[in-house]
């Protein structure tokens, strides 16, 4: 039989080729101009000019991979009504078949710039994606709202962007003001001009309730907080609260010992309207808290070490960041094999600073991180999954929730990976008598070029050599044999180096107390295996733990405890009651439109974690939280 000739096994496709990136300068001045007065309905409007280089096929791509997000979930469902001109005639534009975030058009002869006009849409409801307008304040980040040129490196393509705000209305951001102008109908601010990689790492936030307060007066470089909230009344902090602030700033200047921003704004939303964030940038970052953050600081434990962390990101991230995201624009994948450093030592280096700042006290600092030991000791989907892969999770899984957190495993590098460092600290610190840690560390790796702004790129292998400085061990095998190990359980041996040891006794640490009822949770996890939020309903199941094995999962509720309504004090007290006996635990759950009761063989008592000192061992973690002073 004769052969017949393969088909051409290349994807058909009507477009011309998205570019190949190359590393010169795209001419002219990309203009943004951006109109954000339109509070009610939560509508952006956009009109950009884009020079171009000549006619023929141009290829435009809408930001996907953003920055700190570690994947690409850029919202283009949120932009619409997009119109191209050129020299004021329509150009259709056509998408992508493949790579969805490009727009292809073919640029006119004679053409010089064309101009591009859209709306972004902000969610106007928490179930649309993340809220970015209210009618108090905005969070204005120029990645969702803007288009830009294929083919080049970002820091080819300068930008000058412009915004139009509510008359009166206050804004925050890295960009450096221009000129301002009061038009009918709102205020306009244009910025200077910087590259593209500046103007998406540098968001905007504004609003009618603002105070700004500086962070490090007669420092070197300014550090301001620029504080936006729904009530003016909740823009209260007191001296002593900024005192802490200004601590933060110092700790961190002790710890590294350079700066890599010639200014940097902590843009603070106090809000539980505008939709919640914490993303680093290289000179500012997005901090969104509870509103009584000052008022109710006694009280308010969630959002404790959220600045801290952030900031710790201008260092570790920004300035010092994996080789993997150092990519020459926004539709290039990034690679995320080092998030363990990126994120994980941030983690590690937020906690440490938020204590050393008197952000977090050094007990609520113990108090804290036992129920981060607690919770990644019983992360029992590490059998099959090792922490090395979690850096994966924000592509795989784009932080949607998941149903079964302990076997699936999430973006455990953060916290699973401050355990690692806390390791490498105390290991550091029972090595060399307490004479160095890993604050030794973060000064040769992250402290080193006062002054300098541009990206410095590592590897894995100058993560090992930068910790055979400080001192000489085995380094590449501690840290593969913690990221790809199947445990059994957590990394806690800095735990045991450091003098403590996690245990579990029948009351929660105030942390916790304090913490939970913040938040509206009640955690039984080490119990009967279950988490219920304010309304009883189950948040969260522990995987193979008593509630999973009586065929429990979150999206239930639970309505009667032992015959009584439900309530976290009655679960409580059922669960001290069946502790050393033989009778179950009856539990009349909801499901759907389904009721049945249920019974859970438990006898164990109350579990809350704590950290527990070991006799006769250096207090090496008390050593970690003690405020540097010099």
């Amino acid at each position: 039989m004769a052969q017949t000739a393969a088909p051409d096994a290349t994807p058909y496709t009507t477009m011309a080729p998205i570019p190949v990136v190359v590393d010169k300068p795209w001419p002219g001045v990309v203009k943004l101009d951006v109109d954000a007065t339109d509070l009610n309905r939560r509508i952006y409007s956009v009109h950009e000019t884009i020079p171009v280089e000549g006619a023929g096929p141009l290829t435009l791509f809408f930001p996907a991979w953003l920055p700190g997000d570690h994947g690409p979930d850029g919202p283009i469902t949120q932009l619409a009504g997009l119109i191209i001109t050129a020299n004021g005639q329509r150009i259709e534009w056509t998408r992508d078949p493949v790579e969805s975030f490009a727009f292809h058009v073919v640029v006119p002869e004679g053409v010089t710039e064309i101009s591009a006009d859209f709306q972004h849409l902000s969610p106007t409801a928490g179930a649309q994606g993340r809220v970015t307008m209210t009618a108090e304040m905005l969070n204005a980040q120029w990645e969702k709202m803007l288009l830009y040129p294929a083919g080049r490196w970002h820091h080819n393509i300068t930008t000058q962007t412009s915004v139009k705000l509510p008359t009166g209305w206050s804004f925050g951001t890295a960009l450096e003001t221009a000129s301002t102008a009061k038009i009918e109908g709102g205020d306009v601010t244009t910025f200077k001009p910087v590259t593209l990689d500046v103007l998406i790492d540098s968001p905007l936030m504004a609003g009618s309730h603002y105070r700004q307060i500086d962070l490090d007066p007669g420092g070197r470089s300014p550090v301001k907080l620029d504080i936006f909230a729904d009530a003016a009344s909740n823009i209260a902090p007191t001296d002593a609260q900024i005192a802490i602030l200004r601590a933060l700033v110092t700790q961190a200047d002790r710890l590294y010992g350079a700066r890599h921003f010639d200014h940097y704004n902590f843009l603070m939303a106090m809000t539980d309207r505008l939709g919640g964030i914490g993303l680093e940038h290289h000179r500012s970052s997005e901090d969104s808290v509870d509103p009584e953050f000052f008022t109710d600081w006694d009280n308010q434990f969630g959002d404790r070490d959220l600045l801290a962390h952030e900031y710790t990101h201008s260092w570790n991230g920004k300035w010092r960041r994996p080789a993997g995201q150092y990519v020459p624009n926004y539709n290039t994948p990034l690679q995320n094999e080092l998030l363990w450093v990126y994120e994980g030592q941030t983690q590690f280096w937020g906690k440490v600073l938020a204590a050393r700042s008197g952000l977090m006290t050094r007990d609520q600092a113990l108090d804290a991180l036992a129920i981060d030991a607690a919770t990644y000791d019983n992360r029992v989907g590490r059998s099959w999954r090792a922490m090395q892969d979690t850096v994966n999770d924000p592509i795989i899984s784009m932080r949607r929730p998941k149903g079964w957190l302990s076997e699936q495993r999430d973006e455990d590098y953060y916290v699973e990976g401050q355990l690692i460092w806390l390791d490498a600290d105390t290991l550091i610190r029972e090595k060399t008598n307490g004479r160095k840690g890993l604050d030794d560390f973060a000064k040769a790796f992250f402290g080193t070029h006062d002054g300098e702004y541009n990206e410095a790129p590592y590897t894995f292998d100058d993560v090992v050599a930068a910790l055979n400085g400080v001192v000489e061990n085995d380094w590449a095998t501690f840290l593969r044999t913690r990221l790809d190990g199947h445990g059994p359980g957590a990394p806690l041996d800095g735990l045991a180096r450091g003098g403590y040891r996690l245990v579990y006794t029948d009351t929660k640490s105030p942390w916790q107390k304090t913490l939970e009822g913040g938040l509206k949770r009640n955690n039984f996890m080490y119990s009967i295996g279950l988490q219920t939020n304010g309304e009883n309903g189950i948040s969260a199941v522990q995987w193979d733990g008593p509630a999973f094995k009586a065929g429990l999962a979150i999206g239930m509720s639970i309505v009667a405890v032992n015959g009584e309504a439900a309530s976290a004090s009655n679960l409580t007290e059922a669960i001290k009651a069946a502790k050393d006996t033989t009778t179950p635990i009856e539990l009349i759950v909801k499901d759907g439109d389904h009721y049945r009761t249920v019974s859970l063989d438990y006898h164990g008592g109350l579990r809350y974690p704590h950290l527990e000192r070991i006799p006769g061992t250096p207090d090496r973690l008390s050593e970690l939280y003690a405020a540097r002073t010099r």
